[in-house]
């Protein structure tokens, strides 16, 4: 009766946890293609690079692209070991609205992303300043339908979830999971209500106004954060400004990373660093890691123990503890398939729950322990102790 009862709690309580989680993403602001724009404020287009020769050549085709009629765009270089400035420079002898910077060293106090969108906003002349990131690309109506949108909605500071360019097993197996877990910490209405304090951004597409963007006092502001998308949309918010973030997925996609590897080292950057200020969200991300151990070791071994106990005169309370295990099944690879098919990825990878699960719970518990531990993290070459 007592493994019964224990099987029992976990089942009821394990459906309201997963409708509970897939029930938060609440993107009621999208993006759609708009016609080709009229008498349009200069935008100008600000891209930090950093080691992207893979990347910078796409990245700038696609901005180039743009049908969007008034925009230039810069691309700070900083201090690229690799041939990304060599591709940059190669552009801007056939067209002349690229402007590529060599950045400087790195000064004492900065991260590397906040300083290099410091020095490229510096030479930016445009009304409203658009930063997108070297792994972003972007459709050719993306700058219209941005500006249009945010226009519309009256805001200050204009961000979107980008679609996900996902091409190896692991990116498939894990990154659908990071969604779900950031559309729990950082739900949209709440971010668009201006009466609330939740602010984040997607530092892949981020257009803000320059006025707004100089009155807060830009990057120089957030000039030690290494993740500067989340504190500068908190400087937007926080100072009365408005902060917009919608679904961009029709108009902006990204590869945000090509390997296991890759991943770990950029999210095990991101989780807590994004988190660590704030306890509750902190906990919440505490409560996350269990439940993906959870569902990494329990929820397989869940029916194998149900067969087990009846192979051993469970009889029908066994029975049912199968059957638990198996609608919990059902249900779990059924609303994963939903946003795996959002995601437009093969439906049979819902099947690799527990494994992304796993490999989340690990990313989790190493990105607290570098800031817990003071050892801090390391991103694009550049070590970074967390105060």
């Amino acid at each position: 009766m007592v493994y019964f009862s224990i099987s029992t709690f976990l089942f009821v309580a394990g459906i309201i946890v997963i409708y509970w989680i897939h029930t938060q993403y609440h993107m009621d602001i999208i993006v759609r293609p708009v016609p080709v724009l009229k008498n349009a404020p200069l935008i100008s287009v600000c891209v930090p690079a950093r080691n992207e020769e893979n990347n910078i050549s796409k990245c700038v085709e696609s901005i180039l692209a743009q049908d969007y009629p008034n925009f230039e765009v810069i691309v700070l270089d900083d201090r690229s070991t690799d041939a990304t400035l060599t591709q940059l420079n190669r552009f801007a002898a056939r067209d002349s609205r690229l402007l590529p910077i060599s950045g400087s060293d790195l000064p004492e106090g900065w991260a590397g992303k906040p300083h290099a969108l410091y020095q490229a906003s510096a030479v930016a002349q445009g009304e409203w300043l658009c930063f997108v990131d070297a792994d972003t690309f972007l459709k050719p109506n993306a700058l219209s339908a941005c500006y249009t949108k945010a226009i519309e909605t009256e805001a200050d500071l204009f961000t979107v979830m980008t679609e996900q360019i996902l091409g190896s097993f692991w990116e498939k197996v894990v990154m659908p999971l990071v969604m779900t877990a950031l559309s729990v910490g950082f739900s949209p209405r709440k971010i668009n209500d201006p009466s609330r304090r939740d602010a984040v951004a997607n530092g892949q597409f981020i257009m803000i106004r320059r006025a707004v963007y100089d009155a807060i006092g830009g990057h120089e502001k957030v000039k030690d954060q290494i993740v500067e998308d989340k504190a500068i949309s908190e400087q937007v918010k926080w100072n009365g400004y408005r902060l917009i973030v919608a679904d961009g997925m029709q108009v902006v996609s990204t590869r945000m990373y090509t390997s296991l590897s890759t991943m770990w080292e950029g999210w095990t950057k991101n989780i807590y660093l994004g988190l660590r200020e704030h306890p509750l969200m902190l906990w919440l991300g505490v409560f996350g890691a269990f439940l993906s151990l959870t569902a990494a070791f329990f929820l397989p071994a869940w029916p194998l123990l149900g067969v087990g106990w009846y192979l051993n005169a469970g009889g029908w309370m066994a029975v049912a503890v199968i059957l638990e295990s198996c609608v919990m099944w059902a249900v779990l690879i059924s609303v994963r398939m939903v946003v795996i098919h959002r995601m437009n990825i093969p439906l049979w990878y819902a099947l690799t729950t527990p494994l992304g699960a796993a490999v989340f719970a690990g990313m989790m518990f190493t990105s607290a322990w570098k800031v817990v531990s003071g050892k801090g993290v390391t991103w694009k070459g550049r070590s970074y102790k967390i105060k």
